[in-house]
């Protein structure tokens, strides 16, 4: 957590400690609501510290990177080599779009995107979209709604429980999102 908040560069509004911290405490609770053995989270939790750590070096493929630094460390931790292997599983389907192979990977997708139908959506949005405006990867406000609204149709919640707490929200927020992009378009078509 320390090398998280010392060594991630600043210029990362959203994919920073904050996210790592809101996705742990995420796939906690969903592995709670979804009764998998507790004997068994450990992995997930690691998982989860690990998953966006591959950022220190680099955005596009930060989840193979993520994978040689728990790769690095966690031997040092008493972890065998089938649960890193297992760890980095679970991280790689985190990867966009998403393709878990198991129920902990599952969990732990659900766990990165869990924002998507919460109430914190729009300011943790905001905060995504200034870090990839600063990195120049969306101009501006109107190209990121498209793309956000597209990116969340086709998102999709693996595990019931989130299904069930987080789609009705997040599509209430997809529409509310087009209704920026029609009024938009209204906007500049008067």
């Amino acid at each position: 957590m320390g090398k998280l908040e010392k060594e991630l560069p600043a210029r990362l509004n959203y994919h920073n400690l904050h996210h790592t911290v809101d996705v742990l405490q995420a796939a906690e609770r969903i592995a709670v609501e979804e009764s998998t053995p507790v004997d068994e989270k450990e992995l997930l939790l690691t998982a989860a510290l690990f998953h966006d750590t591959g950022f220190f070096k680099k955005r596009d493929g930060h989840e193979a990177e993520s994978c040689n630094i728990a790769q690095y460390y966690l031997p040092s931790y008493g972890y065998t080599p089938a649960e890193i292997e297992q760890v980095c599983s679970m991280i790689m389907a985190t990867r966009i779009p998403q393709s878990p192979l198991d129920k902990w990977g599952e969990i732990l997708c659900d766990a990165d995107l869990d924002y998507l139908g919460r109430d914190d959506f729009f300011m943790l949005s905001a905060r995504l979209f200034n870090e990839l405006k600063n990195e120049a990867l969306v101009k501006d406000e109107e190209e990121w709604n498209r793309e956000q609204a597209d990116f969340m149709g086709a998102h999709q919640y693996f595990t019931a429980s989130q299904v069930k707490l987080r789609q009705p929200l997040k599509e209430r927020y997809i529409e509310l999102i087009k209704s920026k992009i029609t009024n938009q378009i209204f906007n500049e078509n008067q």
